[in-house]
């Protein structure tokens, strides 16, 4: 799921070469040479044929829970993560930025989607208590990520956007240049980071098998360098109930009368 900057893409390639060695060398004969790069996520999830893909956790419990397998939990290093978790830091431009978000009454969000975590659903999380049950946001641009959200607000097209901590702390150590402009103005609530899951009819001794190679690549020494570029420090296996947070975060929006953005 992260795609951005260059080094990133790369690094998760490397990543890849090593699980798919390590299932190789583990008796598993059908692993792909290469990432799929080109598919998109929405249809790589539910794909009969996936092995291994990482997905956003509110469509995780949403709409994939019982059609997919929960294979493990990224731990990343980046601030704004704690153990397993993350949350979205809201980011605005910094030349007359608002004092807080309470302030941003009547200003216009930039989201990714409606269906994601990290840029809609802890966004909705963090206004609710300042919206007083009424349309908090003059408008809500849906930009179909996290680079073209910020893009919005660098461009003034949006005011805010809700970033995931990790997408912008790899853009702040690798490609600083397109954080120009910016600051972080709050945080949301936080939430498990986005899980790895595989198909629903894949065996446990698949699973087992995926665990083990996701375990080997954390202390893997030749991933050094790759796992320090992602910020990852490790995996761990989560019940799936763990990102019911997420839906918590949807529900106490509603019980506020602030059901969807604006």
């Amino acid at each position: 799921m992260y795609v951005a900057p260059a080094v990133a893409v790369e690094a998760q390639r490397v990543l890849w070469i090593f699980l798919r060695d390590h299932l190789r060398q583990n008796g598993f004969a059908d692993v792909p040479e290469a990432l799929d790069e080109h598919m998109a996520h929405h249809d790589a999830w539910l794909d009969p044929r996936l092995l291994l893909a990482q997905t956003c956790g509110f469509p995780f419990v949403k709409r994939l829970r019982g059609r997919v397998r929960l294979v493990a939990t990224p731990v990343y290093e980046a601030p704004g993560c704690e153990g397993a978790t993350m949350c979205s830091v809201i980011v605005v431009r910094e030349r007359q930025a608002p004092s807080s978000l309470a302030a941003c009454v009547g200003l216009k969000a930039a989201i990714n989607e409606t269906g994601s975590n990290s840029g809609y659903n802890l966004l909705r999380a963090a206004v609710a208590p300042h919206a007083g049950g009424k349309p908090f946001f003059s408008g809500v641009v849906e930009t179909g990520g996290h680079i073209a959200s910020i893009e919005a607000v660098q461009a003034g097209a949006a005011d805010l956007a809700a970033i995931d901590c990790i997408t912008y702390d790899l853009l702040r150590r690798h490609a600083p240049e397109r954080l120009a402009g910016l600051s972080i103005l709050d945080r949301t609530p936080s939430g498990p980071n986005l899980p790895f899951i595989t198909r629903l009819p894949a065996p446990d001794e698949e699973v087992a098998a995926l665990r083990d190679a996701l375990k080997a690549a954390v202390t893997a020494p030749q991933l050094a360098e790759a796992r320090a570029i992602l910020g990852l420090k490790d995996v761990v296996v989560l019940e799936e109930s763990a990102y019911d947070i997420l839906l918590d975060h949807e529900q106490a929006a509603i019980d506020a009368g602030y059901p969807d953005l604006p």
